[in-house]
């Protein structure tokens, strides 16, 4: 079985009024998700806007958590991109700096390709790094990406790649389609994308989930995680479920993530939090003053 198993936070990536990455407010968030009781941190995903950042950017914010004293077998940084050249550079720098796990997204530009033509691309990025540290979590987002990593395709990137495929986020939202995959690849880490599936995906013998409202709800998270098999905790499994379920729910008030980063600015009381880089846009105040009580009414019904 692979050994990456847990919760990890789609951690959001705070900007500063020039719109470029404040270090300093990462490192601060992710020291505070790791001490919320995740297992690590994913950054430069979905949610943290990977795609809106340049290469030389993606690593500096490697680089700055690392110094940090962000442990590195805690981090799990998104590093596919359309370019070949720009994924292999990514995943070694990352490889460079202790990092071995990373979450990697399949060249998306192209819609429509075979699953030979992802092979192919996956197969060139694993063979020119040939690092034996290296742990790949694939990354299957079809409705972002448009780019769909079939059963077949995921079976022939264990076969080829076996030490080194070692997981998969499914954000597709479909639990049937993690629970088969769990069914048929025992040896890969299936993680659910979407905060309420973690439950029943554990039950069904996933690994865990790297997710968005993991910003806000950790603690819960972590106590599904730790607790679900436990029949005297199903009082306290109830509760977390509820609480993960109501924030998922406010996440989705508004574009969800400007919406994640108006929460976790709402968490934090730093307003910059607010700020995305474009093409996101930030929520207007009229939308930040409605999520406000939204969020308080969260916390009086599903109290942390």
């Amino acid at each position: 079985m692979s050994s990456i198993k847990g919760v990890f936070s789609a951690a959001a990536t705070p900007v500063n009024a020039h719109l470029t990455p404040d270090h300093g407010a990462l490192v601060a968030h992710s020291r505070q998700l790791l001490a919320d009781g995740l297992h690590g941190v994913a950054l430069l995903g979905s949610t943290g806007e990977a795609n809106s950042f340049s290469t030389a950017e993606r690593m500096a914010m490697l680089e700055a958590m690392v110094k940090a004293g962000i442990p590195a077998d805690a981090l799990l940084p998104g590093t596919g991109l359309c370019a070949l050249p720009e994924t292999i550079a990514l995943t070694r720098h990352a490889l460079s700096l202790g990092v071995t796990k990373v979450v990697m997204l399949p060249p998306f530009y192209y819609k429509g390709v075979s699953d030979q033509g992802l092979l192919d691309a996956y197969s060139h990025v694993l063979d020119s790094i040939a690092d034996d540290r290296l742990q790949v979590i694939l990354y299957h987002i079809p409705p972002i990406s448009q780019i769909p990593l079939s059963h077949d395709l995921i079976g022939r990137l264990i076969e080829k790649y076996p030490g080194t495929i070692a997981g998969v986020k499914d954000s597709g939202g479909a639990l049937d389609n993690m629970v088969a995959m769990v069914k048929r690849f025992p040896t890969l880490s299936v993680l659910a994308g979407a905060d309420p599936l973690l439950l029943p995906l554990l039950q069904q013998g996933g690994a865990g989930c790297i997710t968005a409202t993991s910003n806000l709800a950790g603690k819960q998270l972590r106590t599904v995680f730790d607790k679900f098999a436990d029949p005297s905790a199903t009082a306290e499994i109830d509760a977390a479920q509820k609480r993960i379920v109501a924030l998922r729910e406010a996440s989705n008030s508004f574009p969800q993530i400007p919406t994640i980063k108006a929460m976790v600015a709402h968490r934090y009381k730093q307003p910059h939090w607010v700020n995305t880089r474009p093409p996101l846009v930030r929520l207007t105040d009229e939308q930040i003053g409605k999520l406000g009580p939204i969020l308080d009414k969260v916390d009086t019904d599903f109290p942390a």
